[in-house]
């Protein structure tokens, strides 16, 4: 807040409107916010909000219409059904699942954990897989050994097939993660403009996205299956003792009952809506039918959700696209972007795939000291307008902002996933540094080779 109130008694600089410099001031302090966390996140929320009647003179209804849209929609509705799905207690079944399509050879259940743990979290985003997958792990892993001393390589395995599966998966399709929507919402409200029917590309449903990115995470599962094989060395070969323990407590919970199906039924019906109705009902009406659909047939009460739905996180996101809208408006975001081009120009990196590259690099550090979702909310207006300014797409800029956001490899804090992962007191925070830096040069490679090979197939 010192930061804030000393900027804004500073002279605006050249270029800029004094409405454009406040709104940036106000993103620097939303930045240190995130970062440092002196107060709950949600509140930077608030401060947001506030910010932009008190500093903007905006209206307070205008406000709040940027603040609720079909992308927030659907980050509430996938919370909603991230709680009902957990609820079910699958986390057995599963663990026998991959089991039965693996086989009991460590390296190959870590393999199907992370195939898994990745097809789920494509879907219905990677913090509701990776709670639903640590028990399936801790299964394995308790079953296997009691002393976590003696299954250290085993747990960092298994766990970094949950965690390292999510974040791969997390840029596959717009409801692998609240990133995807946010960038969804900036192409529409920054690019889109009914009245011009070359505009329309920028109205990205959810198979549009699925074209550009699944291929590239089914590309990372690969590769992060071989970095997690090479990394770690588990104790235990073979998990047959394991599985034949965890057969006799499967036994004894009998067959799966109505809810159990229930629970596929819906997610199964939400995935189709997604796929076949998102580009003419939203995403976010989508995501709420299947959250109302649990509801209505009692397989998880009100209270279930209102106490474990993050409402905070909603808001978050909500003021952060809202914050990006005032970057854009303003002007912040352009004057912002031409610095950043200047400043590229001066080591050759101010256009074709060394601006791509950069882009990729700012993106991912930013990622690893705040939420993927805050990252592209932040950097966002600003990628999208040096593609304006320098003539390259806002598409491939705003993907590879995107997808960049999902390389959050390197820190504890980085993703939902690794933070849940680490809850389990099987890893240690150098344990992700260990394993993060293959990871994020092996994605940065992958992503520029889809931008420069594989995106211009389809258009772009």
């Amino acid at each position: 807040m010192l930061v804030g109130a000393f900027l804004l008694n500073l002279q605006t600089p050249e270029g800029i409107t004094d409405a454009g410099y406040r709104v940036l001031v106000m993103s620097i302090v939303a930045t240190i916010l995130f970062v440092t966390e002196p107060i709950p996140l949600p509140a930077v929320a608030l401060l947001i909000m506030v910010g932009q009647v008190l500093l903007l003179g905006t209206n307070s209804n205008d406000v709040a219409k940027s603040i609720m849209s079909d992308s927030v929609l659907f980050i509430m509705g996938s919370l909603m059904l991230a709680v009902a799905i957990v609820k079910q207690n699958l986390d057995k079944r599963i663990a026998f699942f991959i089991v039965k399509l693996t086989g009991t050879k460590t390296s190959h259940i870590c393999v199907g954990i992370s195939v898994i743990s990745g097809l789920m979290a494509s879907v219905v985003g990677e913090h509701t897989v990776a709670a639903m997958m640590l028990p399936v792990a801790l299964t394995l892993i308790k079953l296997t050994n009691d002393d976590p001393k003696q299954v250290s390589q085993l747990a960092a395995a298994l766990l970094f097939s949950i965690a390292y599966g999510c974040a791969v998966a997390s840029i596959s399709t717009p409801s692998g993660g609240a990133r995807n929507a946010i960038m969804i919402g900036f192409w529409h409200d920054f690019f889109y403009d009914a009245s011009k029917p070359e505009t329309y590309k920028y109205l990205v449903d959810y198979v549009s996205w699925i074209l550009y990115c699944f291929p590239m995470f089914l590309m990372q599962l690969v590769v992060t299956s071989f970095i997690l094989n090479r990394s770690f060395t588990p104790e235990y070969k073979n998990l047959n003792r394991s599985i034949v323990k965890l057969r006799i407590q499967l036994a004894e919970q009998g067959r799966m009952g109505v809810g159990d199906w229930s629970t596929i039924a819906i997610f199964c019906t939400t995935l189709y809506g997604w796929i076949m109705y998102s580009d003419t009902i939203g995403l976010g009406t989508i995501a709420l039918m299947g959250s109302l659909a649990f509801l209505v047939l009692g397989l998880v009460k009100w209270e279930d959700i209102n106490t474990n739905v993050n409402w905070g996180v909603i808001l978050l996101y909500g003021a952060a696209i809202s914050l990006g809208i005032q970057m854009k408006d303003t002007g912040a975001a352009t004057w912002l972007a031409n610095d950043l081009i200047n400043l590229l120009s001066t080591v050759g990196a101010d256009s074709g795939p060394s601006l791509w590259l950069a882009v990729s690099v700012l993106t991912t550090v930013v990622t690893n000291t705040m939420s993927n979702g805050a990252a592209v909310a932040m950097l966002g207006p600003v990628t999208l307008n040096m593609s304006v300014v320098v003539g390259e797409s806002p598409l491939l800029m705003g993907y590879i902002t995107a997808i960049s956001s999902s390389f959050a490899y390197l820190t504890v804090v980085g993703t939902p996933a690794c933070t849940i992962v680490y809850s389990s007191g099987y890893l240690k925070a150098s344990d992700f540094l260990r394993v993060g830096w293959k990871m994020v040069i092996s994605s940065t490679t992958l992503l520029m080779l889809f931008a420069y090979f594989y995106w211009p197939l389809l258009g772009l």
